[in-house]
């Protein structure tokens, strides 16, 4: 078995896509994934699954669809790919609740940054399925314009820890 995390877009964030946790934990239980958790309410379930990670993510997009009735893009990492994704933060300095992965289902392209406005100093490097955004000032209000990013999830880096944490202790 393989642990697993899942992250979802756009779950109980200023007010859109309502989903009860304890009714992802359930989701994720009818899949036949193992050891289901959530986390915080906005859309992070740690669980164990003998699927591949594209199998969980089409198990877990089918299920979304139906209680949703649309696509509710969702993210899957193993527990060794969130560890990665946390040891690899390349601000490591910056506060933890300022710096945020975008999970992504394939690699960002090579020149995602060179589009990108930045207008309070915010910076971003390019990960293997994320990108990494530093805000100085806080993510709520700013103006950062990213469209490489557009498809993705963010969580903070507090948020990364605990599900590896997590995940690793399946």
């Amino acid at each position: 078995m393989t642990a697993y995390v899942a992250l979802l877009r756009a779950v109980n964030v200023g007010g859109t896509g309502k989903l009860p946790m304890s009714d992802l934990k359930a989701m994720c239980e009818d899949a036949g994934f193992a050891k289901a958790r959530t986390y915080i309410a906005s859309g992070n379930v740690v669980f164990e699954s003998s699927l591949t990670e594209a199998q969980v993510a089409a198990a877990l997009d089918r299920k979304l669809k139906d209680y949703a009735g649309k696509p509710v893009g969702v993210a899957v990492r193993t527990a060794a790919e969130m560890r990665t994704v946390l040891e690899n933060n390349p601000f490591p300095d910056a506060k933890p609740n300022y710096t945020v992965a975008i999970f992504l289902d394939k690699p960002p392209p090579k020149d995602a940054l060179d589009t990108m406005v930045a207008p309070d100093g915010e910076e971003a490097r390019l990960g293997e399925r994320e990108i990494y955004i530093h805000y100085p000032n806080g993510q709520g209000r700013s103006k950062l314009k990213l469209p490489a990013a557009k498809a993705g999830t963010a969580r903070n880096i507090n948020t990364i820890s605990k599900l590896a944490g997590m995940a690793g202790a399946l």
